[in-house]
């Protein structure tokens, strides 16, 4: 049985691991990533980046059809097909040629196979043993958590994994879950033309200000969905060609097809964490650093920690497990400083997201709510995006909702929720805004420029007062 040693193994191959180990290479360490799919992993083939393309030329059309000028010149419906062909694109065709070839360009080796930690610092797999000098990064990532319904396994459940790779777009779907996915998929799928209903026990994006899912759910209803809200699935079973879901009281919804969406598992129960006494199957608990607990050459990226299930922030924590491990590798100290860039404290308090939703939704940082249970004094400011010029100028009867959340003993933002059509990209001054904890007295200097819906800024200030 031959035997391969490295300084780095990266298990797991999908853009979190390719980041853990072009870092660990840049620190002038050898790296190897052991894949089972892919290279590239979920984000590349089966989350990010299909399911934005299944979204982006429903959007398009949306935004055009809201200006006039531009409404009078869209004749045609959605071209399904050319929608589907361009995610095929995207995803090229489910083949990581390219990224395989980036790997090589980058100095990083490959052993495809299914991969299990058989000791400390070993991994065993098609056979062959690898040895790691300094550490293992676990990055196998998470898979859609399907709930115990009754029946529900039975009748062959979508997960995330079918929606974004879906080759005939179902006449209808119903969509169990009221989370990210959930909602951009009832989003897609509204978009195509698909019957869609979604069910969910509570309302929708539930970690969110309650605004966002609110007019997201309003937003999804004009889009033609049926949105049941605080509404509980009690079985499934299918019906010749339909899937009949049972509901709490007692009602009944038939798709096509159902998609579960309900929230994510980690992807550990065969990696062989039992020969090193962690259990299978369970998230890794880890440090800044990302070094598993109780562990001083076992590392743990992106969706596995459980920290923030978002592919940008688990490439984050990549990055700054690649640097630590070869600070450590070749005696460098190592700073736990406050956003040192050994250590991935931004996955406490200053997460961003967009939720691609019709209407988008673009978060940072901690809700009203959120802010209050840590204990921190806050102001809450809401502002109508709609009320913003470069708003008028960007869409007709354009809807949206703003809010800041500020710490009043620091005067700094806490937290900032934008809703509204295309504010994805507003999200990234408020991301600075946070992380670099800047005062709301500096915050007035950063003056936007008229008329763009980034004068909602100004407007939040101006609405808050002078500190």
């Amino acid at each position: 049985m031959e035997t391969t040693e490295y300084d780095v193994i990266v298990l797991g191959g999908g853009a979190v691991g390719e980041n853990a180990a072009d870092r660990a290479v840049q620190g002038g360490l050898t790296a190897v990533i052991v894949e089972s799919e892919l290279v590239g992993g979920e984000c590349s083939y089966w989350a990010c980046m299909p399911s934005k393309a299944l979204l982006r030329s429903a959007q398009v059309l949306r935004a055009a059809r809201r200006v006039p000028g531009a409404a009078q010149a869209v004749t045609g419906e959605l071209d399904v097909p050319a929608v589907l062909a361009r995610r095929d694109d995207f995803t090229s065709h489910w083949k990581d040629d390219g990224q395989v070839k980036w790997l090589d360009s980058a100095g990083i080796s490959l052993v495809r196979g299914h991969g299990r930690i058989t000791g400390p610092k070993e991994v065993t797999v098609a056979g062959q043993v690898l040895t790691a000098r300094h550490a293992i990064v676990v990055s196998t990532g998470s898979d859609a958590l399907v709930p115990g319904i009754p029946g529900l396994r039975d009748v062959d459940p979508w997960t995330s994994r079918d929606a974004t790779s879906v080759k005939t777009v179902p006449r209808s779907l119903a969509i169990i879950g009221g989370g990210v996915v959930a909602t951009e998929m009832a989003t897609a799928y509204a978009g195509f033309g698909t019957a869609v209903t979604v069910i969910a026990r509570s309302g929708l994006l539930g970690a969110m200000e309650p605004f966002a899912g609110e007019l997201v759910a309003e937003g999804l209803r004009e889009l033609g969905a049926t949105v049941l809200l605080k509404t509980e699935t009690k079985s499934v079973k299918r019906v010749d060609d339909e899937v009949v879901l049972e509901l709490g009281d007692g009602s009944t919804v038939s798709a096509q097809e159902v998609l579960v969406a309900t929230g994510r598992t980690p992807r550990t129960g065969d990696i062989g964490l039992e020969t090193i006494g962690l259990k299978p199957g369970s998230w890794l608990e880890t440090d800044d650093t990302l070094l598993v607990s109780g562990y001083d050459w076992l590392y743990a990226v992106g969706d596995v920690n459980h920290r923030a299930l978002l592919t940008h922030q688990g490439k984050y924590q990549a990055r700054a497990a690649g640097d630590v491990i070869a600070a450590r590798a070749n005696g460098v100290p190592v700073s736990d400083a406050p956003w040192g860039t050994h250590v991935a404290t931004a996955d406490q308090q200053a997460v961003p997201q967009v939720t691609f939703t019709e209407p988008e939704v673009a978060s940072i940082g901690l809700t009203a709510t959120a802010a209050k249970a840590a204990g921190y004094q806050t102001r809450v400011v809401d502002y109508d995006l709609g009320n913003i010029a470069g708003a008028s100028v960007h869409a007709d009867d354009y809807k949206g909702k703003a809010r800041m959340v500020v710490d009043e003993q620091r005067k700094v933002l806490l937290g900032v929720t934008f809703v509204g059509p295309d504010v994805a990209d507003l999200l990234q001054a408020a991301t600075i805004a946070i992380v670099g904890e800047v005062p709301l007295n500096r915050l007035w200097h950063a003056v936007p420029a008229y008329p763009t819906i980034n004068e909602i800024w100004l407007r939040l200030l101006e609405t808050y007062g002078r500190p």
